[in-house]
């Protein structure tokens, strides 16, 4: 049956000579799976066979055709691609070839390393800029799989579904491949979250008739108004896909909004025939209707990097209806649900896509930007921000535009302009407006950079991910690079500093050849000189703690005193009564010990706690570790300031934002300073870290500690745990 379908959609656009390779393709992928079955118990020639009839719904050319119905028999049955080329010729081969490579590729296993995941992606990006076909062939096989998911155990299930949500969606959203983005991510989304798919699910159904009936209604009252006027359009209703509705749930449910707000749960979809045709239907609209403030969007003028090109406007429809609608062409139509694929339709029937290369320029740029980045977590980030995440436009004074992914700030600007813009950068102007250089761009934002005339080098805070300075992997990589031109010694230096800085902020006392070890560097000057160049960042220094004590991630809120059986393994037990020492307040990623008491069962400390230190009865001591985390822990931090009005009200802004509970507060003056005393409820010394990175940028602050005791009876009324 799958084949008779492939047939009739590739006669539908190939010529009868080119359905006959296609013919012949399958005739040579049965013989050779003959006998081979799947997981599923389904025959093994299925699965080429739905591969192949995924891309003729694209519309691909023959050879994309034929080479997804061979693509599994070089590794699945041993037949050499020299074999396949002499029987169907080199395009089709090397495609074949391409494919066999790519299967290899593995992004989730617990085995895989960052080098080898590093690696592979770069294999899926030369193979992209060699023949795009090569990647839609996995596309289309990956959909498939997905499709069957359900055959394979739990585990793989799981490791599969994130890597297609990760990385192959992701990848057909930047290809512009609308079809099969959408899917890929609601059948990711199926396995990964089967619960708030069903939830999601069932909330579109039961509203479904209604939705409908209302976008019935509004295609027969433009209709009228259209053909007054002249104008011929296709309408209909374009209805969200589950994984989408999934996002802009949550979006929704952080500024407090609910399901019902969403606007485009079914959008509307004109498409008319010419440009020109598409403005004159928004004029339309907006005179029957009336427009949502800044819900308008042009991307005809101004497509999307993958592409994408249409009308977006948002009315208050039928009375106090809100409802989204697309306007744009045929071709540009076509361009939305085929995105770069569609280039292949022309190049078939002997036309030339003229805007292709356009389209893939991206690409080309990017792979010349990422031959310079030679570390495995470097070229890592900078593909998912850089290539797997939206992009937005903004333009020069000179009104030259640039692309940036979205979230960008000025400063990304500044480097993506030229390196030397951005080490001069003080500040910035966006729209004739001073910002701060963490100010997040959007489309359509003219950006004009302040510069120093002595080029004074760019800030190691620009690399903290806490501030959010810089987004993309090209500004990063040029301030890294800077920084490392820098004498070593002023970078060990510097690093030495960073180093004590931080320490200090989490209260930690930790040698420095362990800190070294523990980021795998067997010098300690080599670890230091990392961090004064930026290549280890402060904050990788409480993860780093952090990951060697705290196995778990889920965290829910408990007593702040009472410490969870499961949080705390004392000789590797995790069922004994067992409290957090209120003298040191120990966290997730502290080192810490067990001290047994007369009644109390085992208190636990923080390894470097005057109590530990002081103890006589050593015999009394125990050694304990972190298990499974299900707490948050109080730890006491100190705000050094210059008093001003409204300090308070910014401290606790800043904690509120980082979703931290304040259990107690106090505060004490000297002249013109101030001392803050909080006790905040943390997870570990990864959120503590990133909080006091946030509390020391706010204006006036002169530092912040974490502390141990000494803290006044009004800011922790609490006495100390007897041992």
């Amino acid at each position: 049956m799958s084949f008779k379908q492939l047939i009739e959609k590739a006669r539908g656009y190939l010529p009868a000579e080119k359905v006959a390779v296609v013919e012949e393709a399958y005739r040579f992928a049965r013989e050779a799976h003959q006998g081979q079955t799947r997981k599923s118990g389904e025959p093994f020639l299925e699965h080429p066979l739905q591969t192949a009839l995924i891309l003729a719904e694209l519309q691909l050319d023959t050879s994309s055709l034929a080479a997804a119905l061979l693509h599994d028999i070089p590794e699945d049955c041993g037949i050499p691609v020299a074999k396949i080329e002499a029987r169907f010729g080199p395009e089709v081969a090397k495609l074949v070839d391409g494919i066999t490579k790519l299967s290899k590729v593995a992004w989730q296993a617990p085995t895989v390393a960052r080098e080898t995941q590093a690696e592979n992606l770069r294999k899926m990006l030369v193979a992209m800029a060699e023949d795009l076909r090569v990647v839609f062939i996995k596309l289309a096989d990956r959909l498939h799989n997905m499709r069957t998911l359900d055959a394979l155990s739990p585990e793989k299930q799981l490791s599969i579904a994130q890597e297609t949500l990760e990385i192959y969606a992701p990848l057909a959203h930047r290809l512009g491949i609308w079809e099969l983005k959408w899917q890929l991510e609601d059948l990711a989304f199926r396995h990964l979250e089967p619960d708030k798919y069903r939830r999601i699910a069932r909330l579109v159904v039961s509203r479904r008739v209604q939705r409908e009936s209302f976008i019935d209604r509004v295609i027969e009252i433009l209709k009228v108004e259209f053909d007054k006027a002249g104008l011929r359009a296709e309408m209909s209703g374009r209805p969200k896909h589950i994984y989408s509705i999934y996002q802009k749930m949550e979006r929704y449910t952080a500024l407090g909004k609910h399901f019902n707000d969403i606007l485009d749960l079914l959008a509307l979809r004109v498409v008319v025939s010419t440009v020109p045709d598409c403005y004159a239907a928004v004029g339309i609209i907006h005179s029957l209707w009336h427009p949502l403030p800044e819900a308008f969007d042009d991307y005809i003028a101004n497509p999307k990097a993958n592409g994408y090109q249409s009308l977006h406007t948002a009315v208050m429809c039928l009375g106090t209806t809100p409802l989204e609608i697309q306007i744009r062409t045929r071709e540009m139509h076509y361009i939305t649900e085929y995105g770069v694929a569609a280039h292949w339709r022309y190049k078939e029937g002997e036309k030339k896509d003229i805007h292709f290369e356009e389209r893939i320029g991206w690409l080309r740029q990017l792979i010349d930007w990422h031959r310079e980045l030679a570390g495995a977590e470097e070229f890592l980030e900078s593909v998912k921000t850089d290539i797997f995440i939206d992009q937005v436009f903004v333009y020069t004074p000179q009104g030259e535009i640039k692309d940036l992914p979205k979230g960008a700030t000025p400063l990304d600007f500044a480097y993506r302009v030229h390196t030397e813009l951005g080490h001069r950068c003080v500040g910035a102007k966006v729209n004739g407006r001073l910002v701060p250089l963490n100010y997040q761009l959007n489309n359509g934002d003219i950006v004009e950079i302040m510069t120093t005339k002595e080029a004074k080098g760019p800030s190691l805070d620009w690399l903290s991910p806490h501030l959010g300075y810089v987004k993309t992997s090209q500004a990063k990589t040029r301030i890294r690079q800077w920084f490392k031109k820098q004498e070593r010694t002023e970078n060990i230096e510097r690093g030495r500093q960073l180093l004590d800085k931080e320490l200090k902020h989490l209260g930690i006392k930790i040698d420095r050849i362990e800190m070294a070890r523990l980021f795998n560097y067997s010098n300690v000057d080599d670890f230091l000189a990392a961090i004064g160049d930026g290549g280890i960042a402060t904050s990788q220094i409480a993860m780093k703690l952090a990951a060697e004590q705290e196995p778990a991630e889920e965290v829910v809120t408990v007593s702040p005193t009472k410490v969870a059986p499961s949080t705390v393994k004392v000789l590797g037990v995790s069922d004994l009564a067992t409290h957090s020492a209120q003298c040191c307040h120990p966290v997730p990623g502290d080192r810490i010990i067990g001290y047994v008491t007369r009644s109390r069962g085992v208190t636990i400390h923080r390894q470097d706690c005057y109590n530990v230190i002081n103890e006589d009865e050593k015999d009394r001591l125990l050694q304990a570790e972190w298990g499974e985390v299900d707490s948050v822990y109080p730890v006491n931090v100190a705000v050094e300031a210059w008093d001003r009005v409204g300090l308070i009200r910014d401290i606790t802004t800043v904690v509120a934002e980082e979703k931290v509970n304040i259990s107690s507060v106090s505060f004490s003056n000297s002249k013109d300073t101030t001392s803050t005393y909080l006790t905040l409820d943390v997870k570990g010394l990864a959120q503590l870290s990133q909080l006091m990175v946030r509390i020391e940028g706010i204006r006036g602050v002169r530092s912040v500690t974490r502390v141990g005791e000494g803290m006044p009876v009004k800011a922790h009324p609490a006495s100390p745990v007897s041992k």
